[in-house]
């Protein structure tokens, strides 16, 4: 099963490590939409920038 992710909030102003995090799936600005695997490392990337992204099962 895989994630489809919806960059929602701007990455304006949030720490470096959220920005790379974003920028690791694919997410540049807002709408950007990406699909990622259902794994440990996406769920762990998902919930550190999850007040920023829309995740809906793809």
């Amino acid at each position: 099963m895989a994630k489809k992710i919806k960059l929602v909030r701007s990455l304006n102003s949030v720490k470096k490590d959220q920005y790379a995090t974003a920028i690791s799936l694919g997410l540049r600005k807002i709408g950007d939409t990406t699909e990622q695997p259902d794994n440990d490392a996406t769920k762990g990337k998902i919930n550190k920038i999850a007040h920023l992204v829309e995740v809906t099962e793809a």
